[in-house]
């Protein structure tokens, strides 16, 4: 792999941690964060990406060869602005720059009707996440050196994620907690996705690429088996069951032959990573 001259944007998120963390001894890398660096080193970088003008001394300063471009929200009043404009300021920087633009998108940006989701499927979402990360999808289309990865839930097995450290802290409370078994997924974990966005900042493929864990799983059996890896009890206040229709997609299973036929970095399912995990 040639080293080069790599800014990852969102860098104190679950994903940008362990993408900064990987890159680090391999390449000279840059990253920004929002309000807090959970990273601490000396080459992070206070950003808000909505800020175009702070966007472009950043890049223009850094001068990467390549952007990584993890930053999103799905949550809050600033979400659309975060996803769409922040990808805006920085795609139009990076273009300035002439540097490749790798953006993280997700299969959010599907209805989950006519799975599985191949790289030529249009998008069609059901949520505002979903529209903002599509609308995303196409301003990056702008910028010929680009790859746009999309890709699923994120988990680890070094650091507990989100999604599964707020299901521990409710149930430890007492608080209800219900498992959606109709929504079908391909989880991600986070050295995988990780690893493939830096195989791909050292490629010439341009384009969509799906980059997710090959087992397909339902919401409620994934979050069983990281509860289960965590040794997360108590339970009782945990219920499993369909989710409404219409407020996320329900199959979004991928389509990964392109990303397996491009990618050397294994895309591992769940059990196979848990399983190679509790062997080391």
């Amino acid at each position: 792999m040639s080293k080069r001259r790599i800014l990852i944007t969102g860098g104190g998120s679950y994903l940008g941690r362990c993408l900064t963390l990987l890159a680090t001894p391999i390449h000279d890398v840059g990253y920004t964060f929002f309000n807090n660096d959970p990273l601490n080193l000396a080459f992070g970088r206070l950003l808000d990406v909505r800020e175009a003008t702070a966007v472009t001394r950043l890049i223009r300063q850094f001068q990467p060869q390549v952007i990584i471009h993890t930053v999103g929200s799905n949550r809050g009043s600033d979400m659309g602005s975060v996803i769409r404009q922040g990808t805006q300021n920085v795609l139009r920087a990076a273009a300035e720059n002439g540097a490749r633009f790798i953006h993280l998108s997700t299969d959010s940006i599907f209805d989950g009707l006519n799975p599985p989701y191949d790289e030529t499927a249009v998008p069609s979402p059901v949520n505002e996440y979903g529209r903002a990360k599509a609308d995303a999808e196409a301003i990056v289309a702008e910028n010929p050196n680009h790859v746009i990865i999309r890709t699923s839930l994120i988990y680890g097995l070094k650091e507990i994620d989100h999604g599964t450290a707020w299901m521990a802290r409710a149930l430890a409370a007492g608080e209800p907690v219900q498992l959606f078994d109709n929504q079908i997924r391909n989880p991600v974990w986070v050295e995988t996705l990780s690893r493939a966005c830096l195989e791909l900042a050292d490629s010439d493929f341009t384009g969509v690429l799906n980059v997710a864990g090959r087992q397909a799983i339902s919401r409620a059996e994934f979050s069983l088996r990281l509860l289960d890896f965590w040794q997360v009890q108590p339970r009782d206040t945990l219920t499993i069951g369909p989710s409404v229709s219409g407020r996320w997609p329900l199959d979004c299973r991928l389509d990964l032959r392109l990303g397996t036929a491009v990618l050397d970095t294994p895309l591992l399912g769940v059990d196979e990573v848990i399983k190679t995990r509790s062997q080391n």
